[in-house]
């Protein structure tokens, strides 16, 4: 079986992808994009991909929204990645000696108090946590170093010079496992759904309230521009229950007499912490 995931190895994504399908034993595949993981799995070079969606500190990974609207591919699980954050440098450099930090735009956010302390440091992003600390080994500067996961300096042989930089303890990101098929499951289940509304006063409380009216709960909803329809939004949200579900049936059929699109994206294990 094999994993496609963004960025190099010892990426947070990997780690991700390895957890989740870690009694499966799985090989992984890095991808340098996020769209190379849709593409590898609907290619079928890869079974499955693990995508970031969202960090509690730093918010939604927005790309990966759009990029669920634009592929045919299914969610077929979730996975709460706890994150750990390091400062990884050239063998010999010291805190003193740093004048630069590279990582994701994501882990750079999930920092952003500890890089703010950092009297004279500058923060630059690059494209992935464990690319950067490739980057570092490469160029050899040792005013330079990365933010990135204690494996990615077990895997290029750096040393860590801070453990645990992230803003807060309670770092988790939800990674999302996608595949080509929906999941054959029908226990305790999430659904993620997306639809769009006509632009009309009240009709995103109505769209809501097909929910409420059946006591199905909500988890999280997010907003996206509809690219061509200035102001316009699609909007994506994740509630419990399975699609098969009668009440999850009832409200979908309800959402769709007022929606003028709707799409489920996957229904799947819940993870819980």
């Amino acid at each position: 079986m094999k994993i496609a995931f963004q960025g190099e190895p010892g990426a947070y994504s990997e780690a991700a992808a390895l957890a989740y399908f870690g009694d499966q034993s799985p090989s992984t595949s890095p991808c340098h994009a996020f769209e190379d993981v849709f593409t590898a799995v609907e290619a079928g070079t890869c079974e499955y991909g693990m995508l970031p969606i969202e960090n509690s500190l730093a918010g939604s990974i927005h790309r990966n929204y759009d990029l669920l609207l634009e592929h045919n591919l299914h969610i077929i699980g979730e996975y709460f990645l706890r994150v750990h954050h390091c400062l990884i440098a050239l063998p010999g450099a010291t805190l003193e000696d740093i004048h630069k930090i590279i990582s994701h735009p994501q882990a750079l956010a999930q920092c952003d108090h500890y890089l703010r302390s950092l009297p004279g440091v500058t923060s630059e992003a690059v494209y992935d946590t464990a690319g950067s600390v490739r980057l570092i080994r490469e160029q050899g500067d040792p005013h330079v170093a990365a933010i990135a996961s204690s494996r990615a300096a077990v895997v290029y042989g750096l040393p860590i010079l801070v453990e645990g930089i992230e803003d807060h303890p309670a770092n988790y990101t939800r990674f999302l496992a996608v595949a080509p098929h929906p999941a054959d499951y029908h226990g305790e289940a999430k659904t993620s759904i997306v639809f769009t509304l006509r632009n009309l006063p009240g009709a995103l409380y109505k769209a809501l309230s097909v929910f409420a009216l059946r006591d199905i709960d909500l988890y999280k909803m997010e907003s996206r521009p509809l690219v061509g329809q200035p102001w316009e939004y699609l909007f994506y949200i994740d509630f419990a229950g399975h699609v098969n579900d009668v009440p999850s049936i009832r409200a979908l059929d309800h959402l769709r007499e007022m929606a003028l699109f709707l799409r489920v994206l996957g229904s799947y294990p819940c993870h819980r912490l």
